[in-house]
């Protein structure tokens, strides 16, 4: 099987350029669905080309195209710029389906740790009018499905959850206090408006959440708080627990088993 990899810059922005990579097959039996890769790093670390340390790329042999997106990092732009950029990365890549060959009607979206929350945030705003970029409809930058490996949601209740004092989140320099621009416990409105679960109503696409329960840096906690704010709202979704799994080790993450589960989530809610 032949790849291709192209690169696209996809959004301007007063702070650099921002690029977002596509690989697809040479061929394919009709268009394939697009699955879209936002890397974590504390949103101060990271770029697109992390895409190489998940399990996307194996999936493009199974059917799909993939793509994988910049975002300002937190010391170069506070919170919302972050998932202006993932939703601008959406909507170009929507606005360019044609010519990239993929179904802009069936798209996944990726993320783990800080790629997790901004993932899903980009489901709980899926359809609304939260975080529309300057030259895109809401439309433009919904998605069909969504995998949160291990994201944040409220920050305020990650310390009194945590298993671990390797990251103090409540600290002024903590990666979450430096995403909204300040003490997260002095800016508890910007922290509100950062968090998934504020947005979820019922009309979101397909979650599947997996979170380590020895995860020392976000606990496993933050992820219950979506799944639970999930059903409650009769949306679909499943939380998958990692016995023993860190912050993406340890358990069985990174295992076979655990990337064939989430092609089969992928495979459901994407293919026809």
């Amino acid at each position: 099987m032949t790849s291709i990899q192209q690169s696209f810059v996809f959004l301007e922005t007063p702070d650099g350029t921002l690029r977002v990579e596509v690989i697809r097959r040479e061929t394919y039996e009709g268009l394939p669905p697009l699955l879209v890769y936002v890397f974590g790093g504390a949103w101060m670390a990271g770029d697109r080309h992390q895409v190489a340390h998940s399990p996307l790329p194996a999936f493009v042999a199974q059917g799909y195209a993939l793509a994988s997106l910049d975002y300002r990092h937190s010391q170069v732009a506070t919170f919302p710029a972050q998932i202006l950029d993932v939703k601008s990365g959406i909507g170009w890549l929507r606005q360019n389906a044609e010519r990239l060959g993929f179904d802009s009607g069936r798209i996944g979206i990726f993320g783990p740790s800080a790629g997790g929350h901004l993932a899903a945030l980009v489901g709980t705003t899926s359809g609304t009018p939260h975080f529309v970029p300057d030259g895109y409809s809401a439309q433009d930058c919904v998605v069909q499905a969504v995998v949160d490996l291990f994201g944040p949601t409220d920050f305020l209740q990650m310390d009194a959850h945590s298993i671990s004092d390797e990251i103090i989140h409540d600290d002024p320099g903590s990666p979450e206090s430096r995403l909204i621009g300040g003490a997260i416990q002095h800016h508890p409105k910007a922290v509100k408006t950062a968090n998934p679960v504020t947005y979820v109503n019922g009309s979101e696409p397909p979650f599947l959440i997996i979170h380590g329960d020895q995860d020392p840096l976000v606990p496993l906690h933050q992820s219950e708080l979506l799944a639970n704010a999930l059903s409650d709202a009769g949306s679909v979704h499943r939380l998958v627990v990692d016995e023993q799994g860190g912050h993406g080790s340890g358990g069985t993450f990174n295992s076979e088993a655990m990337a064939t589960d989430i092609l089969s989530f992928l495979d459901y809610h994407l293919k026809p």
